[in-house]
């Protein structure tokens, strides 16, 4: 039987007491409800400071079930146990559970600020049940009264609730103020110490009471995939939407403007991968060159796309040099494969990501990613244009060739290859998958079948050991194979491809399951942002995805699979998969200068690719020390992803308006 309990640490205490021993009074009271993910059950929360004196410091309300092995799932921040079972030593941090003392990046509990969380709730899988707790983010006050945020409800922020999790009493927290302990990971080359208690305390004066909603499941679960489920009854209790931006088609003519005209190299047939504005109005471009992922391909094939939607000559001339420059001169004659990163020194792999790397050599990611986006560019060039690129599909598959001599015994293509041979050298990363999605999209467009058998093994094993267990790793490559959100969208093209060849219903399950993984990273609220030019502006969460548990961040990617959550809708309708391709579609409207520095730095069009949602992710600061919560540079990956999104598919299907 699980129990609801509280307590609570006051000012001045090292320890969380029970109420009475920190000085508070409360009464849980129970107002119904199953217990379901349907029909949780609700209680009341009655809290009082029953002292003639004000009273400051966390309350800890906790759900306790019987611990056998459990494993957390804390949307957009823990996963299982944030691969706890792996190796710590490692460049990049992130919170990791794992029994025993605390030994960072390792602890056996975690609290953090509720903003944290893409949704305010935390579940947990054990002994064949699913339990879960769930309630406000934070507090309001209006009229000198404070409430519980919900949706619908209004007030001037208060302050900050949380949430909590024990792997070794076995249980579930939320919190009224709260603590990032035992530390506070800003990003992965940033952690910072516990704070002593202070501005993150909730503070009751001499009698107040203040009572507030919390919902508790408790259900029968032996499948993680309950934790999409859950996500979404998560959705339909605290869903608010993004706020409107600029009408699409406007945001497709302005971004991809600002790159072709800001960003563009010409001497260098490549946009460049950073680019930012002097105080003397002159720009300075970072010239980190890479095929794919953060330059190359993922930017000159979304410029592509919106050149031939806006029919721009110039801008599709452009886009197809940066191209062909890639497509003419990457290719590794001793292995076959593509070269990932090009400067003075010629072609390499020795990109901005190298020293971060335990093993040197091509990646899955790059080469599978960089195939896609060729075989993607060949698919648009035919359709709008009527010109075929044969040599583009020619190097497609005789990569694609070498890459699935590379797979091992589990169908899983390698995440690192070796620059000599060719060879396999490391695997376990879904970020691999691109590989998958760059076979299948070359089956489709060749009408090629031989390597269905062998694509179809792949998927199966890319879903068994990380979709169905919902704990997805091994996307980018500077993370340590953090559990992430962008290995999921090569595996969701993937899935959609192989549907679209075999027209087999266990993809669109697959591609279902998928999404409900990715949506767990998608915010479905919009954080009380404090911090400009996000506070400022107003800008919203809802429909963002936060990029990994070690960058949690806000970034643009999963805007560039809105065609695949169309293509789903398509074949299944659903009224939570259609709220959340608006949600991304909206969201993917308001990141970008509608006109210069409306969002304090850089040109009409230009974007960033890091949006913070918490003020416990802060990095960027404004000339005068003062902390910005985004990115001061136009970033065209970044760019690339929303132009990506916004001139597929969307292209046809929305209100040209909107």
């Amino acid at each position: 039987m699980t129990q609801l309990r509280m307590r609570a640490r006051g000012i001045g205490s090292d320890a969380y007491l029970p109420l009475a021993d920190a000085g508070l009074r409360a009464d849980i009271v129970p107002l119904g409800g199953a217990g379901t993910l349907e029909d949780p059950a609700l209680y009341r929360v009655d809290l009082e400071n029953p002292a003639g004196a004000p009273w400051r410091g966390v309350v800890l309300l906790e759900l306790a079930f019987p611990k056998q092995a459990p494993r957390f799932f804390l949307p957009g921040f823990l996963y299982g146990r944030n691969r706890g079972e792996a190796p710590l030593r490692v460049d990049n941090q992130f919170p990791r559970l794992r029994p025993g003392p605390a030994q960072r990046p390792a602890s056996p509990w975690w609290m953090v600020r509720g903003d944290r969380l893409t949704h305010p709730a935390a579940f947990a899988l054990d002994g064949g049940r699913l339990y879960g707790l769930s309630a406000g983010p934070h507090l309001v006050e209006q009229e000198g009264r404070k409430q519980m945020w919900a949706p619908g409800v209004a007030g001037r922020l208060c302050q900050f609730a949380g949430f909590a999790c024990s792997l070794e009493e076995g249980t579930l927290g939320h919190t009224l103020g709260y603590e990032n302990a035992p530390w506070l990971f800003v990003q992965s080359h940033q952690v910072l110490d516990r704070a002593p208690l202070g501005d993150n305390c909730l503070a009751l004066a001499p009698g107040e009471r203040f009572s507030y909603p919390v919902a508790v499941y408790d259900l029968p679960a032996t499948d993680p995939r309950v934790i999409y489920q859950a996500v979404e009854a998560a959705y339909a209790r605290w869903h608010v939407p993004p706020r409107d931006g600029a009408p699409a088609r406007r945001a497709v003519a302005d971004i991809a403007g600002a790159v072709a005209k800001d960003d563009w190299l010409p001497g260098e047939s490549s946009y460049c991968g950073i680019v930012r504005e002097n105080p003397d109005g002159t720009l300075d471009h970072n010239r980190i060159f890479s095929i794919s992922w953060t330059n190359g391909l993922s930017v000159a094939v979304p410029m592509l796309m919106a050149a031939h939607r806006l029919g721009d000559p110039a801008m599709r001339a452009q886009a197809l040099e940066a191209i062909e420059h890639i497509a003419r001169h990457a290719r590794n004659p001793r292995t076959g494969l593509l070269y990932e990163s090009w400067g003075p020194e010629g072609w390499t792999n020795q990109g901005w990501w190298f020293d971060g790397m335990h093993t040197g050599g091509h990646t899955g990611y790059l080469n599978g990613q960089s195939l896609y986006y060729l075989l993607k560019a060949a698919d648009y060039e035919q359709r709008f244009a009527g010109t075929g690129h044969p040599d583009w599909t020619a190097l497609a598959g005789s990569v694609l060739e070498r890459l699935d001599a590379a797979k091992n015994t589990d169908g899983e293509y390698p995440f690192i290859l070796s620059e000599e041979t060719g060879a396999g050298l490391e695997y376990d990363a879904l970020g691999s998958a691109w590989c998958l999605a760059a076979a299948a999209l070359y089956a489709l467009q060749t009408d090629d079948r031989s390597g269905l058998a062998g694509m179809a093994r792949s998927e199966a094993h890319y879903y068994k050991a990380f979709v169905a267990r919902a704990e997805c790793y091994g996307g980018p490559l500077d993370t340590d194979k953090a559990i992430d959100d962008e290995g999921i969208l090569a595996y969701i093209r993937a899935a959609r491809l192989l549907h679209e060849l075999t027209g087999e219903d266990i993809y669109l399950d697959h591609l279902r399951d998928a999404l409900g993984y990715e949506f767990s990273f998608k915010f479905c609220y919009n954080t009380p942002i404090q911090t400009p030019p996000l506070g400022r502006l107003g800008w919203s969460c809802c429909g963002g995805s936060v990029t990994s548990v070690a960058n949690p961040h806000i970034h643009p990617m999963s805007s560039t699979i809105l065609d695949e959550m169309l293509y789903l809708l398509d074949h299944r309708p659903d009224p939570y998969l259609a709220a959340r391709v608006k949600d991304t579609f909206d969201w993917s409207r308001q990141n970008h200068n509608t006109f210069d520095r409306e969002f304090d730095y850089g040109r009409k069009g230009w974007m960033s690719e890091r949006f913070c949602h918490s003020q416990g992710l802060l990095v960027q600061r404004y000339g005068d020390g003062s902390p910005a919560s985004t990115w001061f540079a136009l970033m065209p990956w970044a760019c690339a992803s929303i132009l990506e999104g916004l001139a597929g598919d969307c292209w046809d299907r929305f209100d040209p308006t909107h």
